[in-house]
This record gives C-alpha cells, structure tokens and sequence, in this order.
C-alpha cells in the first residue's frame, strides 16, 4: 500500500497518486507512458491499498496509472476506493476518458473531475478502446452542470482542428486545462508551435493554462 509523492512528468500541482485500480488499462492508448515497463498484468483491485493513510490537506491523484473508471472496472471496485477517500480531508482529482462512468457514483466534496481531449479528432490507431472525443466533451458538461469542479487535460496533444476544438473544451466548462507533448517516442501526429499558440491563446479567454514540462519540445 502507498500513498505516492507527485514526482517526474506528473502535474506539479498534485502533491500525491494514489492507485487501487492496477494493470493493464482497456483503453490501450498506443502512447501509455506505462507501457514503457513492458507487458501488464490484467487489470485488478489491490484491496491492500485500502489500508493506506491518506492523510489531510493533501491533492491526491487517484488512479494515476489506470483509468478507474474505464468500461471494464468492476463498480464495486470503484465504490470502495471513493468510500475511502471520503475518509480523509483531501482534494483528489480523479482523470477519465468514461467521464460517462462518473455520473454513476457519489464523489468525495473536494473532487476535481478531469477528461482527456489528446484532439478533437479521433485516431483510432491512437485511441483505441477510449469513448470519442466528442462523447467525453458531452458529459464533461453534464458533470460541469451538476457542479462538479472540472479540469481537461490535452496530452499528449495531437493535431487537430482550431475552432471545433476550442468549443469542444469550452464546452467542459474546464477551470483549468493542462497541455503537454508525448514524452515518449510514439511518432504522433503533433501540431506546430504555431498552432499550439493560438490554442493556447484562444483557451486563455476562458480559463487557467498549465503547460506541462514537457510541451517545451514543441514550442521551441
């Protein structure tokens, strides 16, 4: 069981991950940073990790490493790992690309709901198992609507098209989006600095930026 500290290319406004949701992730995005340690065990519940102390006052990512809330996931996985954080004073944040799922459970007060818009294209070569962009964008807003706090997050960013993309994310009423580039070597099809630019500038009319480390690459 461990409550882990943010480190390396993790958000630098997480103080913490947390993961009871373990293994290979359905999505099976072609650039998964946790690829890079070879083949996964299936998906499980690590039952252990309900054991751990989460402290107080503490930004918690829960399920860093495999999306909680992916089509596979057992609910009552899903259930137990929220009655635990409900144990605790924190703010956790939890990431999706099935924000749909989300509807389904009770969330701790101090949650952050956050999706993954890579583009506002699909790239199936890319994407794979994961919900159309425009489907996690559509209930983002329902979750916006029920007044959840909610962030997106476009990485690794991938080409896509200015305008509809722009409403797209506008559309999830985000508080705060976070870009970042592949930090792998996946050959994706990115942007130029350029267009990344007035990404940028555009969402800056609606909501907090957080450039990640990592999207220098692109913007030299």
């Amino acid at each position: 069981m461990a409550l882990n500290k943010g480190t390396g290319n993790m958000y630098d406004f997480i103080t913490h991950t947390w993961n009871t949701v373990k293994g290979e992730c359905f999505h099976n995005c072609s650039y998964c940073y946790m690829k890079r340690w070879g083949k996964l065990k299936p998906v499980h519940f690590d039952k252990s990790e309900l054991k751990t102390d989460l402290g107080t006052g503490n930004f918690i990512f829960v399920g860093s490493s495999c999306d909680m809330f992916a089509a596979d996931i057992d609910n009552n996985w899903i259930a137990e790992t929220l009655i635990h954080c409900d144990k605790f004073d924190n703010k956790y944040l939890f990431q999706t690309k099935n924000p749909e799922k989300v509807m389904n459970f009770h969330l701790p007060k101090k949650s952050v709901i956050c999706t993954t818009l890579e583009s506002d294209i699909f790239y199936p070569e890319i994407m794979n198992n994961s919900p159309q962009p425009f489907d996690r964008a559509k209930y983002m807003e329902m979750l916006s609507d029920c007044g959840f706090e909610t962030y997106v997050t476009i990485e690794p960013i991938i080409d896509f098209n200015l305008e509809h993309f722009v409403k797209m994310i506008k559309r999830c009423h985000p508080e705060q989006v976070n870009i970042g580039a592949d930090s792998g070597n996946n050959h994706l099809p990115e942007p130029s600095k350029e267009k990344v630019l007035q990404l940028i500038e555009e969402l800056q009319k609606f909501t907090v930026i957080h450039n990640k480390s990592n999207l220098k690459r692109l913007l030299k």
